[in-house]
């Protein structure tokens, strides 16, 4: 049996990222709104237009990443795990938008962004073990949830 060719990897790995993306959007829109638009927030607080535009270009380069470390081959050192590294990160990455949109629990949200960004880290660190550009494509992803992570717990603490 022939292998799946790349560009085709990719597209099946963003597709799977932005429908992971679309259940977070489902716990963000019911909580934006009522919610989200009530409570204090601090002056960093980036507004609410820019988050699709910052997940589509995220969620791609992970689906890219995602497909580059496949592509490798399921046989090949490390693969299997950087993949079940990245099915780690990108479930705990939706379950974020439930707890804190869905069930509006900012410090639960909190504590749950920690453990999402650690797993970012061992996925950096797996997939640079693979495919080192795979790797640096997740640095944004890192980076953007670090910011996160800081806004939702000024959030806690200002609620």
């Amino acid at each position: 049996m022939k292998s799946i060719p790349l560009f085709l990897k990719i597209i099946i790995a963003v597709v799977v990222c932005f429908g992971i993306g679309s259940l977070s959007g489902i716990a963000t829109s019911n909580g934006l709104s009522e919610w989200y638009a009530t409570i204090r927030k601090p002056s960093f607080n980036p507004p609410n237009w820019l988050f699709a535009p910052v997940w589509t270009v995220l969620y791609t380069m992970m689906g890219v990443a995602a497909a580059l470390v496949w592509h490798k081959g399921l046989e090949t050192q490390g693969v299997k795990v950087a993949l079940i590294v990245f099915a780690i990160q990108l479930i705990l990455n939706a379950l974020w938008s439930i707890l804190f949109f869905g069930m509006q629990n900012p410090a639960l949200a909190f504590f749950e962004i920690l453990v999402l960004w650690f797993s970012i880290l061992v996925c950096i660190f797996s997939f640079m073990k693979v495919h080192k550009t795979a790797g640096y494509l997740l640095i944004p992803y890192i980076l953007w949830v670090s910011f996160a992570a800081f806004l939702n717990f000024t959030i806690w603490q200002l609620n």
